[in-house]
């Protein structure tokens, strides 16, 4: 009997409007051609920002000679993952809450938090105090051999961090942070992922459509 692979899609739509860091670019979207106006076919201006909705952080992002995200291993961004869960009176995640998980041979880890149910809201509304990964927790998964690291907020780091030193221990060190994922749909356990930013040229970051597929 063959069984399908549930795909669950844990990206964030992208809306005019819609929920963006702040002092980010805001999402705007418009239409320059329409065939309800007599042309011969649809076509949309996007501006946004290259830290917009589910996207992936290039080293460039905080190593101003640091590798774009067209230079990003490819490997990297699909293969095996494991999503864990911590719990909503979970405020920060280091390494004491990250030892309460199995991450042997972890390669890619998603985190979700309670920051995903707001996201899966579609509200335009920023919250400050967003679950985050503290450097600490970011160094002890450089320890492990972690490669990718994917949070279901608009940043891995604490909010008006000055010195963003999560950003600089997981980027320094070569792990690559995808941001935004909407985490609140697929159970925690082992998937494929699938997370593919857009072609930028020497780009410090850019939009993703993510995936996961379930392992049999």
């Amino acid at each position: 009997m063959t069984t399908t692979a549930r795909i669950y899609d844990i990206s964030m739509p992208l809306r005019t409007g819609g929920l963006v860091y702040p002092n980010n670019p805001a999402i705007s979207i418009t239409q320059v051609s329409s065939i309800a106006a007599g042309a011969t076919a649809n076509v949309s201006r996007i501006d946004l920002g290259s830290h917009t909705g589910t996207h992936v952080d290039a080293p460039k992002h905080f190593i101003d000679d640091g590798a774009g995200v067209d230079a990003l291993d490819l490997d990297v961004l699909m293969g095996p993952a494991r999503l864990i869960a911590v719990g909503d009176d979970v405020l920060a995640v280091g390494e004491a809450e990250l030892r309460k998980h199995d991450l042997s041979g972890v390669r890619r880890l998603l985190i979700r938090t309670r920051n995903s149910a707001w996201l899966a809201s579609g509200s335009t509304e920023f919250h400050p105090d967003f679950t985050h990964l503290l450097p600490d927790g970011a160094a002890y998964l450089v320890s492990l051999g972690v490669r990718l690291v994917g949070v279901d907020y608009l940043s891995v780091e604490q909010f008006h961090s000055k010195e963003h030193r999560t950003h600089r221990t997981l980027l320094e060190n070569g792990v690559v942070i995808v941001e935004g994922m909407v985490l609140s749909e697929p159970p925690p356990g082992d998937y494929e992922l699938r997370c593919l930013p857009i072609l930028f040229s020497g780009l410090d970051g850019a939009p993703a459509r993510a995936v996961l597929v379930g392992r049999d």
